[in-house]
């Protein structure tokens, strides 16, 4: 029995009242990695984890703007509840929001008490229960970088990049950062308890990077989750806005989410990946789920570069990974391994851009690699020199539809993944296509209205 199948209990609510915390937010993630949360008074918690808290199952199927998409299960079905039941084991108090407490929800269907196929959290774990059946515990560190904004009301979007000064790249103290944005961000993680380990000005003007520890993929993802909603939510509390969108600004580049990924087995948790006597010092598993990744990367894509925006990352001189590759400690491959081996070796995919979906991109990443390791698939030869030269690799994907079109194509994974979540986000990310060509963009007006 897991903790969020118990009531409160004495000790737990001790802990609460001596930290003064009344309220507790039960968060968990949708199908494109927001935070969808409830605030439960503590009086009324014990009700809140025996019965779960009500919400329309359609919240995964809504886009940002608030639309309702018709993916099965939710208008079709008369918009029915999903239960959302607080898991105690993560309660943790906001630094930044005196008397609150988060905690995970765990996610049931109240009519089956089965999970429901949009979970992006449960679509993970299935993941990991098919990589435990071959001895393999996924083990990552995630990577995110995501912009600072300031309002600005002559801005066509009404915002504008914080602290915009050229050069700034890879610095800390005022220099780039006048007002300590990352230094109150880092102490705030730090009480928060999410594993942040350090940060930094990023390439571009108001763009940060903070850096999250490595562990269990669960637990990786879900606190990837935790730090996104964080970042934002702190933005917020100083009036700004933080975006994890992969491309916000033409004139600048766009945010990448690079993970690193490797495999422990064993009672003595040995990195699989390590092979001293092997090409590379890479062991067969790490090589074959190379090539897993390397050959379900278009499928990849549609959940790694999850939006039409994400495409504008790509492209010549952008160091963001358009073709489909991989090199030994080479920041211009898709995948790259770093010179470390031992209990550090490991791959990194540089595909994601910040958008993606913590719990989705870590699932299918794995899924990929597990295909790999079950065919035992060899890699080709890695990488030589600086990359993007499409002679010598094969391209990614370069828009959503063909991203959504190259996931559907792809029995194997979407078989893993499982076919309630493919159709779903199908459905609901081709919907996303289908209202961008009906809306009319500034481009279009700069365009053409004068001439026209």
């Amino acid at each position: 029995m897991n903790d969020h199948d118990n009531p409160p209990s004495h000790e737990q609510l001790a802990r609460l009242a001596a930290r003064d915390v009344d309220v507790v937010r039960v968060v968990y993630p949708d199908l494109i990695g927001t935070d969808r949360a409830r605030d439960v008074l503590v009086d009324h918690l014990e009700g809140a984890c025996e019965h779960g808290l009500a919400f329309c199952r359609a919240v995964y199927h809504t886009s940002p703007q608030g639309d309702v998409v018709p993916v099965a299960g939710g208008l079709d079905a008369g918009l029915p509840d999903i239960a959302v039941r607080p898991d105690l084991s993560t309660l943790t108090p906001l630094p930044w929001e005196p008397g609150v407490a988060w905690c995970l929800g765990e996610v049931i269907d109240p009519a089956t008490g089965d999970v429901v196929p949009e979970s992006p959290r449960d679509l993970l774990r299935n993941v990991l229960d098919r990589c435990a059946e071959h001895g393999l515990d996924p083990v990552v560190g995630p990577e995110l970088e995501y912009f600072l904004c300031e309002p600005d009301p002559g801005a066509p979007s009404g915002w504008r990049r914080y602290a915009e000064a050229p050069g700034n790249v890879y610095t800390a103290g005022r220099r780039g950062d006048p007002d300590r944005h990352l230094l109150r961000t880092l102490r705030h993680l730090r009480d928060l308890g999410i594993g942040v380990s350090m940060g930094n000005h990023e390439f571009s003007s108001g763009q940060f990077e903070i850096n999250l520890i490595h562990s269990a993929a669960l637990d990786a993802a879900d606190r990837t989750f935790l730090f996104k909603s964080a970042i934002k939510e702190l933005a917020r509390v100083e009036g700004r806005l933080a975006t994890f969108m992969a491309k916000p600004f033409n004139d600048e580049g766009g945010s990448g989410f690079h993970l690193h990924l490797s495999c422990v087995s064993g009672d003595d948790e040995r990195n699989c990946f390590d092979d001293p006597s092997a090409p590379y010092g890479l062991s067969a598993t790490a090589r074959h789920g190379i090539a897993g990744v390397l050959a379900h990367a278009p499928a990849l894509a549609a959940l790694a570069n999850p939006t039409i925006n994400s495409y504008k990352r790509f492209g010549p001189d952008t160091l963001a990974p358009w073709l489909i590759d991989w090199g030994l400690d080479n920041r211009s491959a898709m995948v790259r391994v770093p010179p470390e081996r031992g209990a550090g070796a490991r791959f990194e995919l540089r595909l994601g851009d910040a958008s993606a979906n913590p719990h989705l991109l870590l699932a299918g990443t794995i899924a990929a690699a597990l295909l790999g390791i079950r065919a035992g698939q060899e890699p080709p030869p890695p990488l030589e020199g600086y990359g993007y030269d499409t002679s010598r690799a094969a391209v990614l994907p370069t828009t959503l539809a063909d991203a959504l079109d190259a996931f559907e194509a792809d029995a194997e994974l979407t078989d893993l993944l499982g076919k309630g979540f493919a159709t779903a986000y199908l459905t609901y990310k081709r919907n996303e296509i289908e209202r961008f060509h009906r809306h009319v963009t500034d481009w279009e007006f700069t365009e053409y209205a004068y001439h026209l």
